[in-house]
């Protein structure tokens, strides 16, 4: 990656028109003990200062007419209503994202949302909440740092459905420390039972950085058993299959009609433009982000007009192994085809093609006509998966630093 002291605007190509838009709100009421995504705690930060900012990153870089614009943090819900205002406002001037997006996410906690600001973010376009409800133990939302009750949460969904949203995804963690299969199948029973569009149930994962991971190391957590996990993943397919929400990645379920637009283009290794701090932005053969730091990305802003903080260049058969990598989390898999198509890839020879044949022989994908799947078996070992390609097109790294 580059020293940021070289970069310049130039050093990523301005996103065209249509690129899928991700706007990073860093602001939480308190950073929760898992999370790994660059956030910080409201108290004392300058938002408005943090959003005039954003607004003459918007003017700079925002492409287009996006097809999608997705608000994540951090906490989005946080910002007033009259902050949303303006901050539509001021998108709308620089996009017209209004016209040309098929689907506006903002991703909600309970205790920033009710039903006024569900109301009013739905005025201002947005089409889909989603809304971290994580857990309807109370031990372990403790555990996890949130500052909501189970009952808070329900009602911030309900809150959104008065509000008149036809598009709510939850989500939820399993494989909690010291959560046990019963407790898993009551509790999101009792989710399904509100009747959600799309739900996100994530394996908790023990991220760098961050202080599950220093307590695991500690000993004062202990990670469930990889059978255990497994029988939580099966219980959790099982049970939002019964509920009408289609499986169509590892991790995210849908009714028909409310799958995640934004995130399937990540999934398809498509361009899209990140502002914010942290965010990331992939245009062409180009990726860079921003500064995991809000004092960071306002400086650089006031001095250059922009934030770019690091960028790469991915080679063809880096591009190939992630098209790989993403394409197989969704359960319609992909084509070689398409997985060429994706990344640009353009050599007679597909080195790909080698690997996924052998992971059908080793069980691990099915052939369903042209396309790769991952079968049960695999499911569980994505990563694995993922990096059997890695190792085979880019033994030595899967960027260029320029």
């Amino acid at each position: 990656m580059a020293g940021h002291a070289e970069l310049s605007i130039e050093s990523l190509p301005s996103a065209p028109a249509g690129t899928p838009l991700y706007v990073h709100l860093p602001f939480c009421v308190f950073k929760c003990h898992y999370c790994d995504f660059y956030s910080i705690p409201a108290e004392g930060q300058d938002i408005p200062g943090f959003l005039a900012t954003l607004e003459q990153e918007i003017a700079a870089r925002a492409p287009q007419s996006p097809t999608t614009v997705f608000f994540g943090g951090g906490t989005p819900s946080l910002l007033s209503i009259e902050q949303w205002q303006r901050l539509m406002a001021v998108l709308e001037e620089h996009t017209g994202f209004r016209s040309s997006a098929q689907e506006i996410t903002v991703e909600c906690n309970p205790e920033s949302l009710d039903e006024n600001k569900a109301r009013a973010l739905l005025d201002l376009g947005v089409t889909r909440l989603s809304i971290g409800l994580q857990s309807l133990r109370a031990q372990t939302l403790q555990q996890f740092g949130r500052v909501h009750s189970a009952n808070e949460a329900l009602e911030a969904f309900r809150a959104a459905r008065r509000a008149g949203c036809r598009s709510i995804n939850l989500d939820v963690i399993f494989a909690n420390p010291g959560q046990t299969a019963a407790q898993w199948r009551v509790d999101l029973e009792r989710i399904l039972e509100e009747g959600p569009d799309h739900l996100a149930a994530y394996n908790l994962t023990f991220e760098e950085a961050t202080p599950f991971l220093r307590w695991l190391e500690q000993g004062k957590l202990q990670a469930l058993p990889e059978e255990l996990e497994l029988e939580l993943a099966e219980i959790t397919r099982e049970l939002t299959t019964a509920a009408g929400l289609r499986p169509y990645e590892i991790s995210n379920f849908a009714r028909d009609g409310h799958a995640c637009h934004h995130n399937i283009n990540y999934w398809h290794n498509g361009p899209y433009a990140g502002l914010g701090p942290s965010a990331v932005s992939k245009i062409g053969n180009r990726r860079g982000g921003s500064a995991r730091s809000l004092p960071l990305y306002q400086k650089r802003m006031a001095q250059r007009g922009h934030a770019l903080d690091w960028s790469e260049t991915l080679d063809a058969q880096a591009r190939l192994a992630e098209t790989w990598w993403l394409g197989l989390r969704l359960t319609e898999g992909l084509s070689a085809r398409e997985a060429r198509e994706r990344a640009g890839f353009q050599d007679p020879t597909d080195p790909a093609v080698p690997v996924a044949e052998r992971l059908v022989q080793a069980g691990w994908l099915q052939r369903a006509g042209e396309r790769f799947q991952l079968t049960t078996k695999g499911l569980p070992l994505a990563d694995a998966i993922a990096s059997e390609f890695f190792s085979t097109l880019v033994p030595e790294g899967t960027a260029n630093p320029t």
